[in-house]
């Protein structure tokens, strides 16, 4: 894969991060391509995309209440567990009935996870003990397992990647693997939320094609040696061949 020309088509002016990229949002996704080499383009592509909303296009993984606009990219978790209960307090998460970030277990990482539990089931399907470290879920290649591995799975709503598989990708549909939000209006914006995120996985999927993410490399054939030349012969050597033909004629 050229990475020089994925990144050359990522810059593009209205693509998902303008027309540069800093080194904190590169690091984030080279941390997705490498967990999620090996996966049909289109589930990279989307995995990219949801990762990109996730983070406010930030890349990198989050606590829960941090955003692109946020100063402190690195909030303590008292600070995190605070916000949480002021939003709570002011009915604004709605969706929540009962809080569950007050033991720790609020959203980290690229794709974030939430509740003990999906702390305990993804700690297991990375390896890595989240229930007694769930601040490991902000290492860059523990996310990064995490929210590929996870999307394959269907680890976070019970949607996979490959419930999306069509003639075309569906990728505003498999919005539904990360999050039901996906039929929402975002906010500021005339298009849901899973428009967006098909909209920058398209993005993904034009800028790893034109990478040639996927193409195996046609295999170098040598070019076969060129003849040795031969020696021109000299006056003596064709004396010295005439008389060992005529002294092999006289004794047959």
């Amino acid at each position: 894969m050229n990475k020089s020309e994925f990144y050359t088509h990522l810059r593009k002016r209205g693509g998902p991060f303008g027309t540069s990229l800093s080194e904190r949002q590169v690091q984030g996704i080279e941390a997705i391509l490498d967990e999620g080499a090996g996966l049909p383009l289109p589930h990279l592509a989307n995995v990219l995309a949801q990762v990109h909303r996730e983070t406010g296009a930030g890349m990198y993984p989050v606590k829960e209440t941090v955003y692109s606009w946020s100063k402190d990219k690195n909030p303590s978790d008292a600070t995190v567990i605070a916000r949480l209960d002021r939003a709570f307090a002011k009915g604004q998460l709605t969706w929540v009935s009962k809080p569950y970030w007050r033991s720790g277990f609020f959203g980290r990482g690229q794709i974030q996870i939430t509740h003990f539990g999906n702390y305990l089931k993804m700690g297991g399907m990375v390896g890595v003990d989240l229930v007694a470290y769930p601040s490991a879920a902000l290492d860059l290649k523990t996310s990064a397992r995490i929210a590929v591995r996870g999307m394959a799975a269907g680890s976070f709503t019970g949607r996979k990647m490959s419930d999306y598989n069509g003639t075309k990708y569906d990728h505003a549909g498999a919005r539904a693997i990360v999050n039901g939000d996906g039929k929402k209006r975002d906010k500021g914006s005339s298009a849901t939320v899973g428009q967006i995120v098909a909209k920058n996985a398209s993005a993904f999927e034009d800028a790893l094609t034109a990478a040639g993410y996927g193409k195996t490399p046609a295999p170098v054939i040598p070019a076969p040696e060129p003849p040795k030349p031969k020696r021109p012969r000299t006056l003596w050597g064709s004396i010295i061949t005439a008389y060992k033909s005529l002294f092999k004629g006289n004794c047959t």
